[in-house]
């Protein structure tokens, strides 16, 4: 198989498989959020992967609870998990930098290592790019997220 540049050489076996494995198993932030601030559903009708998100924001901002559920394939529901995991505590503003360059890495864009090194636990994620069609199901849920803070922050615009 021929090797696509700029992705390092690491296969979904291993250290990064078990994790990708472990969150598809054991999924995270299942519980549904009551009265969540944020909620977003995204669905691929080619494949039929979905996600449903919902976070709630205390009074500073920041993500206080997280409730994600994936339905599809292993990369999806484990790419749904992981962000859960990482959104706790961060501001919708933080979220949506940490989004973008989420997808820059996922895009193969060079990253600068502070960058990166700010994806943390999400950089065992990187290894699917060796699978481009794959991509898509670790972005859509980043895809409801970005769509999930738009529509609130549309709809606090909305209020004055």
């Amino acid at each position: 198989m021929p090797q696509v540049p700029d992705i390092p050489d690491v296969p979904l076996e291993g250290l990064y498989g078990e994790v990708i494995i472990d969150h598809y198993r054991n999924p995270r932030h299942r519980s549904p959020v009551p009265d969540a601030d944020i909620e977003a559903e995204e669905f691929n009708p080619f494949c039929g992967d979905a996600v449903a998100l919902q976070l709630k924001l205390d009074a500073t901002g920041r993500v206080a609870q997280v409730a994600s559920h994936a339905q599809g394939c292993s990369i999806i529901q484990a790419s749904a998990s992981m962000m859960a995991e990482v959104v706790e505590g961060k501001t919708l503003d933080e979220l949506g930098r940490l989004a973008q360059t989420f997808r820059e890495m996922m895009q193969g864009k060079a990253l600068p290592e502070d960058e990166l090194a700010q994806l943390g636990q999400l950089e065992p994620l990187r290894a699917v790019r060796r699978y481009p069609v794959r991509v898509k199901c670790v972005l859509l849920p980043w895809t409801a997220l970005e769509e999930g803070m738009q529509d609130f922050r549309g709809r606090r615009g909305a209020k004055g």
